[in-house]
């Protein structure tokens, strides 16, 4: 496929997106039906739709209107190649029309020059003050691919040169002992050697930090209290804990066990009825369902989902997780209460919250990390029960 079909592909799943469509079933089925499409034509494709999701209100601005063709074309703009783009031959997308002229970003208001909806702002604002900006633009951005190396295998010298091995090219990570930063062929690691054997897993950087915070001790027991895939469980059995794995939704746990075996270690699975039966954990790590605000970058589309009720939901939700996962730790134990966001609402005011009506713990320490080059958005907090 060439450059202009690619674009026109993109406008095309970007319909379907904004007529309701989840984005990977929207690429998913442009795939199927267009079986022609080489590897490289679709990841392609694929890059095109989720930057324009990321920047849809800029581009759209740029471009005259919130359709595909109208974001694409505002994209094609912001790159200067609407000339070589826009020709209508071949598959090429048709020409530029009258009424297509858009406008400069610079005459847009805030909420569309940093694609953030408008009753969003206040809520960075308030979080980052006059570094809401830059982490708003941060967010317009492809987010990097880190790993975690699974330091019962090999140290992070040996991971690197693993991958080297097989040209994929990699850089450390200031402060995070275990990751590693991919910087050239990120789409080969998951058919890297590295990853077959276990010796890496993909997981952002941010995670890794609280995984570290979180002072496992070699031995001690612990509760991952939403698993969901498992990558929590398998970063703290590579520290040394007995980890139990839960989920709510005990089908999202279905590949835990795989990668378990994959890394070399044991993670027990147990569904909600299950956890009943086990005696309390030295720490359980929370991993709560959040708006996802730092990691907007991945998931763009849910950034123009999110709704103030639907937050207000979540926080509901969040309340009833803390809750429960509070339960399950042992007195002196450690409970690691983190999300992907970076709104006060789900954050630090859910931890208030919860110590309001559980006085038996106590804030040790907690930390916001803003989306970065080198990492996401995420907050955790560690709580600790008193003896």
């Amino acid at each position: 496929m060439t450059p202009a079909a690619r674009v026109a592909a993109a406008i095309e799943v970007l319909d379907d997106i904004l007529a309701g469509q989840v984005a990977e079933k929207a690429l998913t089925g442009w795939g199927r039906a267009h079986r022609f499409a080489g590897s490289k034509d679709r990841a392609a494709i694929r890059d095109h739709v989720f930057q324009a999701l990321r920047c849809r209100a800029s581009y759209g601005w740029l471009g005259g209107a919130d359709t595909g063709r109208g974001i694409m074309l505002g994209a094609m703009r912001a790159a200067g190649e609407v000339e070589a783009i826009f020709t209508g031959e071949g598959h090429a997308p048709a020409p530029v029309a009258e009424g297509e002229d858009g406008a400069p970003l610079d005459a847009a208001d805030r909420p569309q020059r940093l694609d953030c909806p408008a009753w969003m702002l206040p809520l960075f604002d308030d979080r980052f003050g006059d570094s809401a900006d830059d982490i708003l633009s941060t967010l317009q951005s492809r987010a990097g691919v880190f790993l975690r190396v699974n330091l019962r295998k090999g140290s992070v010298a040996e991971a690197a040169a693993a991958m080297q091995a097989e040209d994929i090219e990699t850089a450390k990570v200031d402060g995070i002992d275990t990751a590693l930063q991919v910087i050239r062929n990120e789409r080969r690691v998951a058919q890297s050697a590295a990853y077959a054997q276990g010796l890496v897993e993909v997981q952002d950087t941010s995670s890794q930090a609280a995984i570290a915070a979180a002072g496992v001790a070699s031995g001690g027991r612990w509760l991952d209290y939403c698993a969901g895939g498992g990558g929590k469980a398998l970063a703290l059995a590579d520290r040394g804990a007995v980890v139990t794995a839960h989920d709510i939704d005990a089908g999202r746990m279905r590949d835990i066990p795989a990668r378990a075996a994959r890394a070399d270690v044991d993670i027990e699975v147990r569904d909600s009825a299950a956890l009943r039966d086990v005696p309390v954990f030295e720490g359980v790590f929370c991993d709560a369902p959040c708006s996802g605000s730092g990691t907007w970058r991945r998931t763009p589309e849910a950034k123009w989902a999110l709704t103030q009720d639907r937050l207000q939901d979540l926080t509901q939700m969040q309340d009833d997780v803390l809750r429960a996962s509070a339960a399950h730790v042992a007195p002196g134990g450690t409970l690691i209460y983190a999300t992907c966001s970076v709104f006060r609402a789900e954050n630090e005011d859910r931890v208030a919250a919860f110590l309001a009506q559980n006085t038996d713990f106590a804030l040790s320490e907690d930390r916001q990390i803003a989306p970065n080059p080198q990492g996401d958005g995420f907050y955790w907090a560690r709580l600790i029960r008193r003896k």
